[in-house]
């Protein structure tokens, strides 16, 4: 019971830390530039891993590979504490373990973009915070809109993402349950 407990208040502060590293990485691959509350709560969550991660890596091709990097540091570190708490210490299972986490996080992000703007473009699109998330899921988006047609004044897009993204969740679960 205790290890349960413990398991998850790890993946869920690892999740969070992990989930903002790779909405760094997103943010500044798509060349996004996030309202200054964002970047200021993304940023001082983010920065004592990233500017170390920097000196040693620094960005290439436009990228910042250090958040990327530190989201799969903390990967591994949550996969080695849930794995050391269940089976000892077992080195393929955590790197398993983290390429698990780093799949789903990323496509729990996804997921959580595309219906926080689904929602703002019903609700309120005059938010502040609308045109930044738009523009964070209109890269996934775009592709699906040249090819599902809007019916009426709905766009159905979001729909039919959301459903390929759950397959993907799908399509990893039962990987890493063969594997594993």
């Amino acid at each position: 019971m205790l290890t349960s407990i413990f398991t998850l208040i790890i993946d869920a502060i690892t999740g969070m830390l992990a989930g903002m590293l790779l909405l760094r990485f997103w943010m500044q691959a798509i060349r996004v530039r996030p309202p200054n509350s964002v970047a200021q709560f993304i940023f001082q969550l983010t920065d004592w891993l990233v500017l170390p991660l920097r000196r040693v890596l620094p960005g290439l091709g436009g990228y910042d590979w250090s958040s990327l990097v530190g989201a799969i540091l903390v990967a591994l570190l949550a996969s080695a504490i849930d794995v050391a708490l269940v089976a000892g210490f077992a080195p393929e299972l955590i790197l398993l373990l983290a390429l698990m986490h780093i799949g789903q996080w990323i496509l729990y992000g996804f997921m959580g973009m595309i219906l926080i703007s689904a929602v703002f473009s019903w609700v309120n699109p005059q938010a502040p915070l609308a045109p930044f998330i738009a523009s964070l899921s209109d890269p996934l988006l775009r592709p699906l809109r040249r090819i599902v047609p809007m019916i009426g004044n709905i766009d159905l897009s979001p729909l039919v993402a959301l459903l390929a993204l759950q397959i993907a969740m799908q399509l990893l679960r039962s990987l890493g349950g063969a594997l594993a």
